[in-house]
């Protein structure tokens, strides 16, 4: 039985327990909160230990998951590698490029798995593009949804990192250049963000980020020399385009066709993304094996996003 902590008792914190209480062979011992009244309640309701520091973990669990608000990862994340507890981490991986060094240091100090959750790579429609890929010439991805008076963050931390971080699985080469610019449409913080990025092997890809829409939506196109690969990220779907053309000659002379052509690979799309992350981490820690977003992957996409925000903020003061 593996023995698992939850530190953070918030809305992901609520979300990770649900999902590791029904895990075979894992066991929520014990949920981590200041918030005494927030935190028993969880404890309380999945039947776990409650405390109040991360302190009650060590020699209790053997990984733990860290859902406290990011500013705090690093010092919290630190402390449980240091302990010889296997983590994952909620995204971003910190909140500054020094935390997140500190952070993959001490597991690699240790030698203990660090994992972060950047859980649309669990998603069956991401998993699906890179057998996909194929002459890569741009990607467009939008993520954009209704404004949430809960959600304080900018939306480059928020919400863009995960396809920034998307991106860097989809395209192997050195970015040049990035342009970005955001707005602050709802919010004092940015909930507005749009991005154009350019590789050294020529591919570009346009991010779009927004909490300032009115609808719903998370989808990727790969425009690629033979076809389009579209992923709908809400419905786990990918769509394959491709236009066929032909070549006839009647009466009158030459002519030309085009057809059509759509494939939609079968995906297994059994089982939420977050539940398919947990399950990967789990595996990872009882095989000590490298995870999938590794704290490395987790360091490149927040340096990532770290540069299109302070680009967009350039560009909104306008200097």
């Amino acid at each position: 039985m593996l023995k698992l902590g939850i530190v953070g008792a918030g809305i992901m914190g609520a979300h990770h327990c649900r999902i590791a209480t029904a895990l075979p062979d894992v066991e929520v011992a014990a949920v981590v909160d200041p918030d005494p009244h927030r935190g028993r309640a969880l404890a309380d309701h999945v039947g776990a230990v409650y405390a109040p520091t991360i302190e009650a973990l060590f020699g209790t669990v053997q990984a733990a998951i860290v859902a406290a608000p990011s500013e705090h990862h690093a010092d919290i994340g630190v402390e449980l590698l240091r302990g010889d507890i296997d983590l994952l981490v909620e995204k971003p991986i910190a909140t500054t490029l020094e935390d997140a060094k500190r952070l993959v240091a001490a597991a690699d100090e240790r030698r203990r798995i660090l994992m972060i959750g950047h859980v649309e790579r669990f998603n069956p429609a991401v998993a699906e593009l890179p057998r996909l890929v194929d002459d890569l010439i741009h990607i467009d991805i939008r993520r954009v949804g209704p404004f949430s008076p809960r959600v304080d963050s900018d939306v480059v931390l928020d919400l863009m990192i995960h396809d920034l971080d998307l991106v860097r699985t989809l395209v192997d080469a050195d970015l040049v250049r990035v342009h970005a610019l955001s707005r602050r449409v709802h919010s004092s913080t940015q909930d507005f963000a749009a991005v154009l990025l350019r590789f050294a092997n020529g591919v570009s890809a346009t991010l779009t980020a927004s909490q300032a829409s009115q609808t719903k939506q998370r989808q990727i196109e790969l425009t690629q020399r033979g076809n389009v690969v579209v992923a709908d990220l809400l419905h786990r779907q990918v769509t394959v385009h491709r236009v066929e053309h032909a070549e006839f000659v009647d009466e009158d002379g030459p002519r030309y066709r085009q057809n059509s052509v759509i494939e939609i690979p079968y995906l297994d799309g059994s089982g939420e993304p977050l539940a398919r992350e947990q399950r990967h981490f789990v595996r990872c820690v009882r095989e000590r094996t490298a995870p999938l977003v590794s704290g490395a992957d987790g360091l490149a996409a927040l340096e990532l996003a770290l540069r299109v925000r302070d680009e967009s903020l350039r560009e909104e003061l306008g200097v």
